[in-house]
């Protein structure tokens, strides 16, 4: 057995070695180590911090995976003013800046030229060399507090290495790739929530939420550059940069020190072509003066400093006339205008409809009938609307005015307190929304019946013989062999016919075969409540444990589950009050597909935790759905914040210091996860789950 000592030691030398990893992969990009055997050092240190929580490091990777949850974000005093830069998007206006640099400095002077990122500004404050504070614009004086959800962006260094000051603010860009982004707006539209509309705001609303586990969920990176401090040696912006490179900083790859204005030309010209094949967005590019002390010299005006400028690019637009707008409905039900457009030539393609996202866009906009519409794309590829050209309105035009009945079943819509969307409640009627419904339910990441893709379920509908999810199951090969659709003939397309053949009937009926083994979690999420995306689905299947109880269960029950408010809650509640959408899932256990959980956690149920309430915070030595899921197999039930009727805290590393306080100002126990381990008379927790 090691000694106090020697666990101390074991420690360091761990978040050492998964802090390099962590760098070599999300900094450097050249992994270094593969990921069982990184999986493997980690879980090492995940239970050395379980059974001595006082020796774990601030440092530690483990804080990495999120857990705190944060209700009110504390404001923070910037010890620097973060004052925007000014923009231009004028090469006139870059010279005009060069000269007043010129005009005041008597030297030589340098520029740095580095990219734009159009993320969410940030401060990294170290003291010692470990992050103490992760702080947002704000208003440029004061920012919010934001550290717990800034530790889980990996490119983001908990601890610094080599040779340091004391204390020091490095300033940068929380950014969203745009391969996250395009997986977060999937994942949106599946649960029936409106898409983010770019990158960036994606990025701030991470920064901003509450549940600093689902922040680390999003894919969150960093860019860092700009170093301030006391007594840090470097004299030039670029060697500061450098600087931050060598203590572990994710810096700009894209860097150029340019000594006049051809080559600050040169770069920006080089990256407007290149941009678009960046991961991240960028708008523009930043100017700095090279020398710190000419930089002291220039100073700073009341809003922006004099040695830095924003040459922002010219996004391509174009303006061309309003046709129609259509309206289409998605599988949940909200109805998205699109703008049908007299086709222009933008970027070097033709654009003839654009999304207009939903009522309060137009009415923002102030868009009427036949108006002119400015267009761009920018680095995007997809165009979006812009503005409206108001010189070339007709005069006695009217505003657009949303639809007030669904286009596809005339149903009325509604729109819900707080939501931007707008919807058709006919969800068991309405042809898209069945349609939709149908694709997915057998998505990959639901039944994963991909031999009823490229078409087929359009078909299957056309023809009647599909018109809800449990009629997949009593499919026969009659009913399939022979039909046909003709699809294509569209914006230059040849039309063709997808007819169903005998292999093709095979494989899909022996696809809906296999389904029927598809685990409970995915069935739920199959089933396409509105709010209920893939995550939700695995807490409520966990928590209810099979379809009978979660079918019955009362709002207020449904909230007890993680992650689920009160729109989600309502949302299945009203699924499970409608006799239909009983009458399928009694057709689909009668089919025999996965109606509860099937795992071993279900043969050691006993009711050692009946009745009692529990808190899970912190970091254990197995995940925290797999704690959640052994308290509730022995009769616990999860709650999310501590009150008097709490039974117990079960407290793991890093507990979140309010939750703490609060339990000890109610006189709620805390227990660790061994102690729980001897109420439940276990002593491999980890064994429960093996599969």
């Amino acid at each position: 057995m090691m000694s106090t000592q020697e666990v101390a030691s074991r420690m360091e030398q761990l978040t050492t070695q998964i802090n390099l990893h962590n760098y070599n992969y999300y900094v450097r990009d050249n992994p270094t180590i593969s990921d069982y055997d990184f999986d493997q050092l980690l879980a090492e240190l995940i239970s050395l911090e379980k059974q001595y929580p006082t020796l774990a490091r601030p440092d530690s990777p483990t804080q990495r995976v999120g857990g705190s949850v944060t209700k009110r974000f504390e404001s923070f005093r910037h010890q620097y003013p973060m004052l925007s830069l000014s923009n231009t998007y004028s090469e006139e206006e870059l010279h005009d800046f060069d000269r007043r640099v010129r005009a005041v400095i008597s030297e030589p002077v340098e520029y740095v030229c580095e990219l734009k990122y159009d993320g969410v500004a940030i401060s990294l404050i170290y003291e010692k060399g470990l992050l103490v504070r992760a702080v947002t614009r704000g208003d440029g004086i004061q920012g919010d507090i934001v550290t717990a959800n800034v530790r889980t962006v990996r490119s983001v260094p908990l601890s610094l290495q080599g040779n340091f000051p004391e204390k020091c603010e490095i300033r940068g860009e929380i950014v969203l790739p745009r391969a996250r982004f395009d997986i977060l707006n999937k994942e949106r539209e599946d649960i029936g929530e409106s898409p983010f509309a770019n990158p960036r705001n994606a990025a701030s609303g991470s920064l901003k939420l509450q549940e600093s586990s689902e922040v680390a969920r999003r894919g969150l990176d960093a860019q860092l550059y700009y170093l301030l401090g006391e007594n840090i040696a470097a004299h030039t912006h670029y060697e500061r940069l450098l600087l931050l490179q060598t203590w572990g900083f994710k810096t700009p790859a894209a860097v150029k020190v340019a000594r006049n204005m051809e080559d600050i030309m040169s770069f920006i010209n080089t990256w407007d072509k290149q941009r678009e094949h960046l991961p991240f967005d960028i708008d523009g590019i930043v100017l700095k003066v090279n020398s710190l002390t000419q930089q002291r010299q220039l100073g700073f005006t009341a809003k922006n400093p004099r040695w830095a400028i924003a040459y922002k690019y010219k996004a391509e637009r174009v303006s061309t006339p309003l046709v129609s707008v259509d309206y289409q409905v998605g599988r949940t039900g909200i109805v998205t205008p699109v703008a049908n457009l007299q086709p222009v030539l933008l970027a070097g393609t033709t654009v003839k409809r654009a999304t207009l996202n939903n009522k309060t866009f137009i009415e923002t906009f102030n868009i009427h009938e036949g108006d002119h519409l400015f267009v761009e794309k920018g680095g995007e590829i997809i165009p979006k609307i812009v503005g409206v050209d108001i010189e070339r309105r007709a005069a006695g035009t009217t505003q657009v005015m949303f639809a007030t009945h669904c286009p596809e079943c005339n149903t009325l819509l509604v729109q819900s307190e707080g939501e931007a969307g707008i919807y058709c409640p006919n969800q068991l009627h309405c042809p898209p929304q069945i349609k939709g419904k149908l694709e997915h339910f057998i998505g990959r990441k639901a039944m994963n019946i991909d031999s009823l893709g490229e078409g087929k379920i359009e078909m299957l509908y056309d023809h009647g013989v599909v018109k809800n999810i449990a009629d997949f199951y009593t499919l026969t090969p009659e009913q399939l062999l022979g039909l046909e659709k003709r699809v294509g003939a569209e914006d230059g397309k040849m039309a063709r016919v997808i007819r169903l053949r005998e292999k093709s009937v095979v494989k899909i009926l022996d696809g809906i075969m296999q389904s029927r083994n598809v685990p409970f979690e995915r069935v739920l999420f199959a089933l396409g409540i509105r709010f209920v995306g893939e995550t939700t689905a695995k807490k409520l299947a966990r928590h209810f444990e099979n379809i009978d109880r979660l079918s019955v269960a009362p709002e207020d029950d449904l909230m007890l589950v993680e992650d689920v408010g009160n729109a989600v809650a309502k949302s299945i509640a009203d699924y499970f009050n409608q006799s239909e959408n009983l009458e399928i899932i009694l057709r689909l256990k009668e089919a025999g597909v996965q109606m509860q959980v099937m795992s071993s956690k279900n043969n050691l149920a006993s009711q050692a935790l009946a009745g009692m309430k529990v808190v899970v915070s912190g970091v254990f030595s197995i995940s925290r759905d797999q704690i959640k899921a052994l308290v509730e197999a022995h009769g616990g039930t999860i709650v999310s914040s501590i009150s008097a009727k709490t039974t117990f805290v079960l407290a793991g590393n890093n507990m979140g210091p309010e939750k703490k306080i609060k339990a000890q100002k109610l006189n709620i126990p805390l227990l660790s996860e061994d102690d729980l381990r001897q109420k439940l008379g276990l002593v491999n927790v980890e064994s429960i789950f093996e599969q």
